[in-house]
């Protein structure tokens, strides 16, 4: 088992207990965020630190309030 420990962008945002070690380029999917592994950084014999990037999240409310702004305009 491995301490794996994630960060975005160095900001925690949490650790797990897996049997597996993600791997550069992996897709994961962490508190309902779906990310991308950039890097692994071994501390010690079980602890590891990656690093994720993750999807922008796109608001559709803002973004439907934008078009119906713009319809009123015409």
């Amino acid at each position: 088992m491995y301490a794996i420990h994630f960060y975005e962008n160095n900001n925690y945002v949490l650790n797990q207990l897996l049997r597996n070690i993600p791997a550069v380029d992996d897709n994961v999917i962490l508190k309902g965020r779906r990310g991308k592994v950039l890097r692994i950084e071994e501390i010690k014999e079980n602890v590891y630190y990656v690093f994720v990037e993750f999807e922008k999240i796109v608001d559709r409310k803002k973004l439907a309030a934008a078009e119906l702004a713009k319809k009123k305009r015409r």
